[in-house]
């Protein structure tokens, strides 16, 4: 029997969606409630009976709107996030409406299916080994943390330990050697993993955030025992890589496994002209990256990519009697994740993928990375105004109150933040770098146009100069004399 009403719900859902999108772009500003305000307008008892599903489609569009974030607008910078080309988001609403588990070949093979083809377009994508095995998780954070197990597993392994059957309790110790400037997720896969998010090994890094490949090597030799060596391809706040090709080497003679947090920055691989960036990146062993950055898919799309795929799936894979194994070679999609029962994410990566082809993906990266010099050089050209560090990729700091003492400088760029946001044309945020606050800015949407680039610029420097004037007019925030 058909069910009416949850066409009528399904229609009104994709009716709302649409009008967002095509609203969201054009929009001049786009202020939004805060989390109170959400709280507030949701609040109410538990529903004692059911209700009409469009109805509810339409309260929830209502009561949400205010407080939706335009992260998927073209001048939103505030995190590494991608547009949600809609492509990937009609393949996630595919996805949803197929209700497929992912977990296994005979429980969803169209899903397992694209998985597989999927992952070898990546890898290609990516320039990394064809052999390598590749798990769809939510996420960089999953990802590392696949990466991780993957790595822990072998390096114990190697001096004959078994971690996946007597646990760490009498293993021996693993040294982790990881940048200063390495992203807080990747302490969060250590610390799942029992490996400690504090017990490890911190090399120095130069004034972008990338690692100093000879106290890499310096750590390296001081070590004893299993290593596992995290790198990264693309710093948070800046976009610098380490230098692959120098640590790489010296982590394969020392018998260390080297893997690479590249939640966006290894998608240079997939750019020509930005290839350079992270020369070497290919010489690791394990690979963590996001599809839900760069590639414009919808969030809950992440890959964790192993060069060892027999490590890969020792570290992950689940078996029950219920559960079919795969037949001969065939790729098992749950032997490379920690979930069973899953999103059929191969299904908005594939779709993505033929969307931009290879030519699309590198034009897209390069556009993002030009967009973010032009907005870098536009706002640094404002008196007062810094920028920290070369744009190399698409990430840039800037910080006001150039010729003011840390603690006012800290304070001037926070109130441009402030003020930027109160003006919601574009979305920038806040963040610590060597101890000082700076604004930060991340290019990463394929809907981001330079003439975006220039609006935002535009409503940096009014903010600049507003914090200017609201400083000049307030005696407490005057220099006091000495």
């Amino acid at each position: 029997m058909r069910d009416e009403g949850g066409d009528k719900a399904l229609a009104a859902a994709a009716e709302a969606a649409i009008a967002y999108r095509q609203g969201v772009a054009g929009a001049p500003r786009t202020p939004v409630a805060d989390y109170a305000a959400m709280l507030a307008a949701f609040a109410g008892p538990t529903p004692e009976t059911g209700a009409d599903g469009a109805a509810i489609i339409d309260e929830l569009v209502r009561l949400a709107t205010p407080g939706i974030r335009a992260s998927t607008g073209p001048r939103f910078f505030g995190w590494v996030i991608g547009g949600s080309h809609p492509t990937g988001v009609a393949a996630d609403w595919l996805t949803a409406a197929w209700g497929q588990n992912a977990g296994n070949l005979v429980a969803a093979p169209a899903a397992a299916a694209v998985e597989a083809v999927a992952a070898r377009w990546l890898l290609d994508l990516l320039r990394l080994p064809p052999t390598a095995s590749v798990g769809f998780v939510t996420g960089a954070t999953v990802a590392n943390f696949v990466c991780l197990a993957a790595a822990r597993s072998e390096v114990l392994r190697r001096v004959g330990w078994d971690v996946e059957a007597d646990g760490l309790i009498g293993a021996p110790p693993v040294e982790v050697l990881i940048g200063a400037d390495a992203h807080t997720t990747v302490f969060s896969g250590l610390k799942y993993l029992g490996l400690g998010a504090r017990r490890v090994r911190t090399i120095v890094t130069d004034d972008s955030g990338r690692m100093l490949a000879s106290d890499f090597e310096r750590a390296l030799k001081a070590a004893s025992g299993p290593v596992i060596a995290i790198a990264q391809a693309g710093q948070i706040n800046t976009g610098a890589s380490d230098p692959f090709a120098a640590i790489a080497p010296t982590a394969r003679d020392r018998g260390a496994w080297l893997h690479v947090d590249g939640a966006f920055g290894l998608w240079a691989q997939a750019a020509p002209g930005r290839a350079g960036l992270t020369a070497g990146v290919e010489l690791a062993d394990s690979w963590a990256t996001d599809g839900h950055k760069w590639l414009q898919t919808p969030y809950d799309c992440g890959y964790a990519i192993v060069r060892d795929a027999e490590a890969h799936r020792r570290s992950m894979a689940i078996s029950a009697s219920y559960l079919p194994p795969p037949e001969g070679a065939e790729r098992d999609p749950s032997a490379y994740v920690p979930e069973l029962s899953r999103r059929a994410r191969g299904f908005a990566t594939w779709a993505m993928i033929r969307q931009l082809g290879r030519a699309g993906i590198a034009q897209m990266v390069e556009r993002c990375c030009l967009i973010a010099a032009q907005m870098a050089q536009t706002i640094a050209a404002e008196p007062g105004a810094a920028l920290i560090c070369p744009v190399e990729l698409n990430q840039f700091m800037i910080r006001f109150g150039a010729d003011l003492d840390d603690a006012a400088g800290d304070a001037a760029t926070l109130a441009v933040i402030r003020h930027l946001q109160a003006d919601a044309v574009a979305f920038l945020g806040p963040a610590q770098w060597r101890g000082r606050w700076v604004m930060r800015c991340s290019v990463s949407s394929i809907a981001t146009t330079p003439r975006d680039a220039d609006e935002t610029a535009a409503s940096v420097i009014r903010a600049w100069r507003a914090a200017q004037a609201e400083r000049a007019s307030d005696p407490a925030l005057q220099p006091q004399e000495k």
